[in-house]
């Protein structure tokens, strides 16, 4: 009978008030949606830090008219690094055909391109490729070799850039959460004191705190559980329609967002909107509504 009751009155009191309590959902739901994007850029960055922290290469690029017997020593030398996992050489032709396969969309800067200025490479593979630069230091300067890149470097600005997403994102979701705590605090206020003279009857005829106090509590909760379900559903519609979708090929440069790491995202919007909510509220009525 009482649970039945204190359901009654959630609906009841969120319906009273429909306006406020679409606005908290919908203030939760971009808070939470923006917190969700946050978490699966976080996740999306590492899986990227990781991907190219173990494929990425040191490409020493060789002099043209480098003799057989120095680039054979400086490939023993490399392989006999012990900072070095493998070392591969790439002749002009391969490193012809790999310009081509690169390439292969743009036909006319092939046709302008002659093979014979490509030169040939050492590409080798890190144990750990934050020791890069040590390695093209003791190499770079040697007889034969004309240019060394760290492809670490080259792609450092893009991880640049992505931590700047996964910062902004958070601190937009940050002010969102701090508007929609605010929000949540003043429905509760609107509906205790729109119900002030229930309130009263239920503590004159000895009803507990808690049972006075539940029906405002569930309230915040229901409205935070629909916000973080359109906060998901919003997040899947991105993944459909933006990332598998119109920006395919962009994020195409990235390991795949699978549902998996979409799923997961959902118990934690569905906590976090429980749980600041529901002590959002009882601080709200324990420190300034009279119940």
């Amino acid at each position: 009978m009482r649970a039945k009751y204190v359901m009654s009155e959630v609906f009841l009191g969120l319906w009273r008030n429909i306006s406020m309590t679409v606005a908290m959902i919908i203030t939760m739901a971009v808070s939470l949606s923006m917190l969700g994007a946050g978490l699966l850029l976080y996740h999306q960055v590492d899986l990227v830090e990781e991907y190219y922290q173990t494929n990425l290469e040191v490409v020493m690029y060789l002099d043209q008219d480098i003799d057989d017997e120095t680039r054979d020593q400086l490939h023993a030398d490399l392989r006999g690094d012990e900072r070095t996992a493998q070392v591969v050489y790439e002749t002009k032709e391969d490193a012809w055909e790999r310009f081509q396969e690169t390439f292969s969309d743009a036909p006319d800067m092939v046709g302008a391109v002659d093979p014979e200025v490509l030169p040939a490479a050492f590409r080798v593979s890190m144990n750990n490729i934050d020791q890069a630069d040590d390695l093209i230091v003791d190499f770079g300067e040697r007889e034969g070799i004309y240019q060394s890149i760290n492809q670490k470097q080259v792609l450092q600005k893009v991880f640049d850039i992505l931590s700047g997403a996964q910062n902004m994102t958070l601190i937009i979701a940050l002010v969102q959460g701090v508007a929609a705590l605010m929000l949540v605090a003043n429905t509760i206020q609107v509906a205790a004191y729109s119900r002030r003279r229930e309130v009263s009857i239920m503590k004159l005829v000895g009803a507990p705190n808690w049972f006075v106090q539940a029906p405002f509590v569930l309230e915040a909760v229901f409205a935070g559980v629909i916000g973080a379900l359109v906060a998901f559903a919003t997040l899947c519609a991105a993944k459909v329609f933006v990332i598998d979708g119109a920006f395919s090929d962009l994020f195409g440069l990235m390991p795949p967002l699978t549902w998996q790491a979409v799923l997961l995202v959902l118990p934690v919007l569905l906590g976090v909107a429980s749980v600041i909510s529901a002590v959002t509220a009882w601080i709200t009525l324990r420190f300034n509504i009279k119940v």
